[in-house]
């Protein structure tokens, strides 16, 4: 169902079995798929890619300009949101830019609670959870399964890894490696995910063995350098702690610690 009070733009692209409410604007160079919701008063600009199943609550603004000085109205400037996600109400949601390899991206899955900004050249994978008023700046990484607590705030140019947690108004600054809770202003590392682990399956052997792995970087007062020395045999015989050094390893920003 479309509402006679909408207004969609004759380039964008609706596929079937998509509600849209009352006086939404839907504009030019929009693409929205199969068994999409957008509820009443919700702007969506483009160039915008939006999958199937998406549920986008009212006031949003998705797929809107840069929040960014540099930005000239470059063409190449997209916005892509998968499958199957929730946006809630007064979530906005920007496009990329030149800089950022000229998109923002978004995968599935993913619960976006209310007043959620997420910026310019954003990659969000799947599976997560942004509490309401949570913040990315520009260029910032989100891997799958992350819960960020509400008013959390993440620096640009931050990469946060599987299955980590903030706490509510956490300030991250540097990137978090994955299994991690942090929490604080700036963030600091509290222990392993335990909970959200166990939700997900993991089970105690694995989970010792990335205690293991935590108490090395975390607690036992040794530089970096050394902690990651000692972690590549750890490494040699679980996946989750390869991941986990990998990530390490390729951070540019520097992890918390």
């Amino acid at each position: 169902m479309i509402h006679p009070t909408a207004v969609i733009d004759s380039c964008a692209k609706i596929g079937e079995n998509v509600d849209i409410g009352p006086f939404s604007i839907i504009g030019a160079d929009v693409e929205i798929g199969n068994g999409t919701t957008v509820a009443s008063h919700v702007v969506i600009n483009g160039p915008t890619t939006i999958g199937k199943d998406n549920r986008i609550y009212q006031f949003s603004s998705i797929g809107e300009n840069p929040q960014d000085k540099k930005f000239a109205g470059a063409i190449e400037s997209t916005l892509y949101i998968g499958d199957s996600n929730t946006i809630r109400e007064f979530c906005s949601i920007n496009r990329g830019t030149a800089g950022g390899g000229g998109i923002t991206r978004i995968g599935n899955d993913n619960w976006i609670m209310a007043y959620v900004h997420i910026a310019h050249d954003c990659i969000v994978g799947n599976s997560n959870i942004f509490s309401n008023n949570a913040t990315l700046a520009g260029h910032v990484i989100i891997d799958d399964y992350v819960t960020l607590g509400g008013f959390t705030g993440v620096h640009q140019f931050c990469t946060l890894g599987k299955y980590c947690f903030s706490a509510i108004s956490s300030v991250i600054v540097k990137d978090i490696p994955p299994f991690l809770i942090v929490s604080g202003n700036t963030a600091k590392p509290g222990g392993l995910n335990r909970v959200g682990l166990e939700r997900h399956g993991m089970n105690k052997d694995r989970l010792n063995t990335l205690r293991k792995a935590y108490k090395i970087v975390y607690r036992e007062g040794i530089l970096l350098k050394d902690a990651l020395e000692k972690l590549d045999t750890l490494a040699a015989d679980s996946e989750d702690v390869a991941l986990f050094l990998k990530f390490i390893k390729s951070s540019k920003r520097g992890i918390v610690r």
